[in-house]
């Protein structure tokens, strides 16, 4: 009986764009938390909001690289149905909640995009059979 070994990796390598951006993001952490302890108050609380944020985006970019390990990340992306449609309740949720702010123009076209974007989403996945 042959020794056991380890089945052949199936997902391919990350790309050095997608390496570059992870690395970018987390001394973009490291930067913003360092620079809140080294500047004064008020940029220093700046310094930390950017951290945190870059903190969440270095999250959510590894969540989609390990989702969609291959090229065409953005497609198949795009071709999500339930992706597009959750930013499209949220984008009604945000023109219902400021029904007379200085922003309900862009929550409005933040919706009619969003709407394009699940109907071309469903579209292309009941085209593809998928």
């Amino acid at each position: 009986m042959a020794p056991w070994s380890p089945p052949p990796e199936s997902r391919p390598t990350w790309s050095p764009r997608r390496r570059k951006l992870l690395v970018g993001l987390a001394v973009g952490v490291a930067v913003g938390v360092l620079g809140s302890f080294v500047l004064p108050a008020r940029y220093g609380i700046t310094a930390l909001f950017l951290a945190a944020l870059s903190g969440f985006l270095l999250v959510v970019a590894v969540v989609v690289f390990v989702t969609y390990p291959g090229p065409d990340t953005l497609g198949q992306l795009l071709r999500t149905p339930p992706l597009a449609g959750a930013v499209l309740v949220v984008a009604v949720l945000l023109v219902l909640s400021n029904p007379a702010g200085s922003l309900r123009w862009l929550w409005v076209v933040a919706a009619v995009v969003a709407a394009g974007w699940t109907a071309f989403a469903v579209w292309a996945t009941r085209r593809s059979g998928g």
